[in-house]
């Protein structure tokens, strides 16, 4: 009996220590989010797939190779359709998907995880009801008709648009909105490349460009994320989208190489950040109806396509193909340079998709190459040549998006397999570091969370709470007092060349009785009847507001506003009555701004 009273009384303690209420309401509302963007990812595959076979298949007459998962098919490998089709097709894909966005929803244009990672920062999580839907349509059609983007920036922007409308149908706040556009960006994310972790990570970590997550959305993405994967695997099969061989770590002398091959993703990953932006800023200064821009860029993919076709699509397929070996390193290298352009051609000119699948391919070409090369010059060491082509999916990405940790774990979940953890740990961290802060395929991005505006008042509430008033007091600062018993012709004398605002009213002992203000003087000073009869202690506010030594910041500052006051008497802890001196609002500020700066120094 004593046993079980014990233990009731412990979770009777465990439960009253957490909020059921929000506790629940954030599971009811992942869930949610996480069905809908689970259904939402279903939608877009079938409508990518059928937008492929209408173009690709039926109009262009070139059918690609597919990753494993996603029923891998070599029989059409090498089918050259006819040159003119080439031109056409991803020309007519660009012009549809240009008059699409730019009539119903110009902000639906490029790759939409930037305009998610700007919404969350600056726009308070808002986002367009149309928007999703359009950028659906558009990047299907975009992508199907052979454009170099990828799936992640179209479904982010779904699943995020669905939290944004279902925070604002429930009148949530800002930061509650935000958290619901992460996690169904996360859900969207997780459950198309079927990596529910990688898919949370992904979206807690893509808005900074510095290591860092937006930890109070991590729950609500995880949970979000493995509901829609759960969904979106429930039609389309549980398998990872690449097969990959049985890949081990097991040479220690292997990871000088990795280590060399992440420098080596750094330096690509930079050209391909100015190539990106180079050519999206050309296009934006072309004076001609941005309509007609997406098909400009396709017309010139067509041209890059009628002698390597492999640079249409997304490029899963030719990335399977690599991890089995079956390319070669002149044809990898050429490709993943190729790959670069065609990339910077389609979204560049405002074209919709996805930056996460070219980078992939980037990186896997870039790896498959490496590693063929150094199974040459070192066939003992290097037994697994294409265990660089996993590697070099994550380092890369990792490297030109800012999101090493998401990065590694997302092409793990890909691939069904761990085994090459420890070199993409180390390819991902050496491209991040190399790459540098400054440079990333979102531009949006701000460097943390201390950059962001959506943090701007929890970092001042931070920042407070970690001063106290001793760090903001000026200790050799002269207080003046006044005597209870002083008339006011001897006060309007004292104050008269002082800049000193608010004044404690002391009696014989020292001890403070009350408080008086500037604009309490002002007041009597009109009216002459009383000027030579009033003294301090008729004055004084007996009602005072103190603070003590250790009190921090934000409390002071709270305290200033209950009665919009400009300074506060410091007191001993052990008594309210005993002066030690006067705290402003100005030192306050002058405290927090110090603190801030340093913090920004030292990070």
């Amino acid at each position: 009996m004593i046993r079980e009273t014990y233990l009731f009384n412990r979770l009777h303690s465990y439960l009253r220590e957490i909020n059921l209420l929000v506790v629940g309401k954030w599971i009811f509302y992942s869930i949610v989010v996480g069905i809908i963007g689970g259904l939402g990812a279903v939608v877009f595959y079938v409508m990518l797939d059928y937008c492929k076979i209408m173009f690709s298949e039926v109009l262009g007459a070139y059918i690609p190779p597919s990753p494993a998962g996603e029923s891998l098919d070599l029989a059409n490998v090498g089918v050259r359709p006819y040159w003119w089709v080439l031109l056409l097709v991803p020309t007519l894909g660009g012009l549809v998907s240009g008059l699409l966005v730019y009539t119903f929803a110009p902000e639906a244009e490029g790759h939409g995880t930037d305009a998610l990672i700007n919404s969350f920062h600056r726009l308070r999580g808002t986002i367009r009801k149309r928007i999703p839907v359009v950028k659906a349509i558009a990047s299907a059609i975009t992508i199907g008709s052979g454009g170099s983007a990828g799936r992640e920036g179209p479904i982010a922007q779904i699943g995020a648009g669905f939290g944004s409308f279902l925070g604002t149908v429930l009148n949530l706040s800002a930061r509650d909105r935000r958290i619901l556009v992460l996690a169904g960006a996360a859900a969207g994310v997780g459950s198309i490349f079927k990596a529910p972790l990688g898919g949370a990570l992904f979206a807690t970590e893509v808005l900074y460009r510095e290591p860092e997550f937006e930890f109070e959305a991590i729950m609500p993405c995880i949970i979000s994320s493995i509901v829609a994967y759960s969904v979106f695997a429930s039609f389309f099969g549980w398998s990872p989208i690449f097969a990959t061989p049985k890949f081990v770590f097991n040479h220690p002398i292997e990871l000088f190489l990795y280590g060399l091959f992440g420098i080596v993703c750094a330096v690509v990953g930079i050209g391909y950040i100015k190539v990106f932006y180079v050519l999206r800023d050309k296009s934006s200064a072309i004076t001609i109806p941005p309509h007609l821009k997406p098909a400009i860029g396709g017309f010139l993919l067509g041209c890059m396509a009628c002698f390597l076709p492999h640079v249409l699509g997304t490029g899963y397929g030719w990335v399977q193909l690599a991890i089995h070996g079956k390319l070669a390193i002149w044809l990898m290298f050429i490709l993943a340079l190729a790959k670069i352009l065609a990339t910077s051609l389609t979204i560049g000119t405002g074209g919709s998709g996805g930056v996460f699948a070219p980078s992939l391919t980037i990186g896997a070409m870039l790896g498959g190459a490496f590693g063929q090369l150094c199974h040459t010059i070192f066939p003992d060491i290097v037994t697994q040549p294409t265990a660089f082509v996993l590697v070099g999916m994550g380092g890369f990405f990792a490297g030109v998006a800012k999101v090493p940790i998401a990065s590694l774990i997302m092409v793990c979940e890909m691939a069904g397999s761990y085994g090459l953890l420890a070199p993409l740990m180390l390819v991902s961290a050496i491209a991040f570091l190399f790459t540098g802060s400054k440079r990333s395929l979102y531009e949006n991005q701000v460097n943390a969370r201390l950059d962001s505006p959506a943090h701007r008042g929890d970092f001042i509430i931070d920042v407070l709470e970690n001063l106290s008033v001793k760090d903001a007091l000026i200790h050799d600062k002269h207080v003046i007092t006044i005597p209870e018993s002083m008339p006011l012709k001897e006060i309007v004398s004292l104050v008269t060349n002082t800049t000193q605002s608010y004044f404690p009213i002391v009696n014989y002992k020292g001890t403070m009785v009350g408080i008086i203000s500037m604009d309490d003087i002002r007041r009597i000073l009109l009216d002459d009847q009383i000027y030579d009869l009033v003294i301090a202690g008729d004055m004084a506010i007996t009602d005072i507001i103190t603070v003590t030594l250790d009190e921090d910041l934000n409390e002071v500052m709270r305290k200033f506003t209950i009665k919009n006051l400009d300074a506060l008497p410091v007191v001993s802890h052990d008594d309210s009555h005993k002066l030690i001196s006067m705290i402003t609002r100005r030192e306050v500020l002058s405290a927090y701004n110090k603190e801030l700066q340093q913090r920004k120094e030292a990070r």
